[in-house]
C-alpha cells in the first residue's frame, strides 16, 4: 500500500482469563458528548458481563472537533475528534478509547503504539429524517431546509432530492435538535444508531434504505483502542469483538486507505458478512454537486477483508474516483 495502514488480523475467538498482573481498574477515555458517553456505557456494561471483577471509570475530553462549529477541513479533518482521545491514551491516562468507527481517519495510520483490540457488534448503519411534523423525506415540500453538514449527506441528497436545500450545521446530535427547533433546519438527517444510543428514536419521522443514503465508512461501529503493551486490558476487551464487524469494517477502512479519502470527500460505502461466510463491499464516490456517481459492489469470494477494500478501491479509481476526490478542497 505505501501509506502505512496496518491491519491486524482478527482477534482470536477465545475465551481470555486475566493474568494476575491484570488491572482491575480501567480507565476508558471518550469524548464528552451525551452520545459519545453513551457509547461509552455500552462498552462498561459489556466489560462487566464479560469480566465482573473489573471496574470501569469514565475519562472524559472535549476535542476541537467537538468545540468547533466551522469546516472540519479546516482542523485537519476528521482527526479533529480523535488526536485529544489519542494523546489522554498514549500519555497512560488512560487504558482504553472507544471510538466510532466513521470517525477515525483512514488517510493516515494509526497513531503509533496503538492498536484496536476489539470492534463491537455492529449497530444500525442507516440514516434517518427528523422532522418535527413527521414527514417523511419524499413528502418534504420544495425548499425545506435539511441541517447538515455531511459531504455524504448533501451530495445523495442532490441525486434524489434536488428539490430540497442543504444548510450547514454541525454539533452533537443533541445540539443539532435543539439548533433546528430554534429554527436554523426545518428537518436534520442523522444516524440512526446515533438517535438510539441517545435514546431520541421516537422522533424519527423516516429510516432511508441504503440505496437512498448510503452510509459513511464505518457506520454503526465502536472500536476499542489500547496501547499496544497493553497486554493486560488487550486481553481483557478483546472477546467483546464481533468477528463479522471485524471484517466488514476492515474492508471499509482499507477502501478508503486506497481512495486516500479526506473529510471533505463524498465516499460511502458498506460491507456485509453474511452467514455463510461471503463478504461483500458496496462503494460510492460522488462529487459534491451529486453529478458525479461512480459505483462498485463485489463479492469476496476467497478474498480477504483488506484485498476485498483494496479490489472495490481500484474499480472505483478506474471510473475516475481520484480525479474526483483530489477536486474537492480539503
Amino acid at each position: 500500500m505505501g501509506h502505512g495502514l496496518r491491519v491486524s488480523p482478527p482477534p482470536a475467538r477465545t475465551h481470555y482469563r486475566l493474568r494476575m498482573a491484570a488491572a482491575e481498574l480501567i480507565r476508558i477515555v471518550s469524548r464528552s458528548s451525551p452520545m459519545a458517553l453513551a457509547q461509552v456505557e455500552r462498552v462498561r456494561t459489556e466489560l462487566a458481563a464479560r469480566h465482573p471483577g473489573i471496574t470501569t471509570e469514565v475519562v472524559p475530553v472535549t476535542t476541537s472537533g467537538d468545540r468547533w462549529m466551522g469546516d472540519l477541513s479546516e482542523l485537519g479533518g476528521k482527526g479533529a475528534f480523535t488526536k485529544e482521545v489519542d494523546a489522554v491514551l498514549l500519555a497512560g491516562d488512560a487504558d482504553l478509547a472507544v471510538h466510532c468507527m466513521k470517525d477515525i481517519p483512514a488517510d493516515r495510520p494509526l497513531p503509533a503504539g496503538t492498536v484496536f483490540a476489539a470492534h463491537l457488534a455492529r449497530d444500525d448503519i442507516r440514516d434517518a429524517l427528523i422532522h418535527p411534523g413527521g414527514l417523511t423525506l419524499d413528502e418534504l415540500p420544495e425548499g425545506t431546509r435539511i441541517g447538515t453538514s455531511s459531504v455524504r449527506r448533501t451530495a445523495q441528497l442532490a441525486i434524489t432530492h434536488p428539490h430540497l436545500r442543504c444548510v450547514p450545521m454541525r454539533g452533537n446530535a443533541n445540539r443539532r435538535m435543539e439548533k433546528m427547533e430554534q429554527g436554523e433546519a426545518d428537518a436534520l438527517i442523522l444516524a440512526v444508531s446515533g438517535m438510539q444510543r441517545i435514546n431520541e428514536a421516537d422522533r424519527i419521522s423516516d429510516i432511508l434504505p441504503l440505496d437512498t443514503m448510503c452510509p459513511p465508512i464505518g457506520a454503526g461501529v465502536l472500536g476499542l483502542q489500547c496501547r499496544e503493551d497493553d497486554t493486560a486490558t488487550i486481553e481483557a476487551v478483546t472477546p467483546l469483538n464481533d468477528p463479522d464487524t471485524w471484517r466488514e469494517t476492515t474492508a471499509e477502512r482499507m477502501l478508503l486507505h486506497v481512495l486516500q479519502g479526506h473529510c471533505n470527500s463524498p465516499i460511502a460505502g458498506y460491507a456485509k458478512a453474511e452467514r455463510d461466510g461471503r463478504l461483500s463491499l458496496r462503494a460510492r464516490v460522488f462529487s459534491p454537486d451529486g453529478k458525479t456517481v461512480l459505483d462498485a459492489h463485489e463479492w469476496a469470494g476467497p478474498l480477504d477483508p483488506a484485498t476485498l477494500g483494496t479490489s472495490v478501491a481500484v474499480a472505483l479509481l478506474r471510473q475516475g474516483a481520484r480525479d474526483v476526490i483530489d477536486s474537492i478542497p480539503h
